[in-house]
């Protein structure tokens, strides 16, 4: 396993798209990000969990991650959750599994890397500040 090449595979993928005008793998709270600097994407690296059934048997490593979110909704005729929306849809896209192998390998680094969980999801409505968290769980091969 090498975490720090899984990272950058999985950072490398989710801001390809270039729908994003400010990225990082370090989070920065959103008061620190100036509209003009949003659309923003921050990749954080979060709990590692090992499984073991038996001594015999490898450990089951999952690397836990979130992705957070941040949108500039205080023009009164931008739709913040239509801005979240479409962020999030970009970010299942860039996520979706192989139509052969049903995974997503990043690049046959690990066994799979998916969302899982809650994504919160606040639209801005009543400060003008979008912000969407995302849960990511990523299964390493033993």
């Amino acid at each position: 396993m090498n975490r720090e090449a899984i990272f950058a595979a999985l950072y490398t993928l989710v801001t390809a798209g270039g729908q994003f005008a400010t990225t990082g793998r370090r989070v920065k709270i959103w008061t620190d990000v100036k509209p003009a600097q949003r659309p923003a994407l921050f990749l954080a690296e979060r709990a590692q969990t090992y499984l073991r059934n038996s001594e015999a048997v490898p450990a089951r490593v999952t690397l836990n991650a979130e992705l957070y979110i941040y949108t500039d909704a205080k023009d009164p005729n931008v739709i913040g959750s239509t801005q979240l929306n479409n962020l999030l849809d970009a970010i299942d896209v860039a996520l979706a599994p192989s139509p052969v192998t049903g995974k997503q390998t990043l690049d046959g680094l690990v066994s799979h890397c998916w969302i899982e969980g809650d994504i919160f999801f606040d639209p801005g409505d009543v400060d003008g500040d979008g912000m969407a968290i995302i849960p990511l769980k990523i299964l390493v091969p033993t």
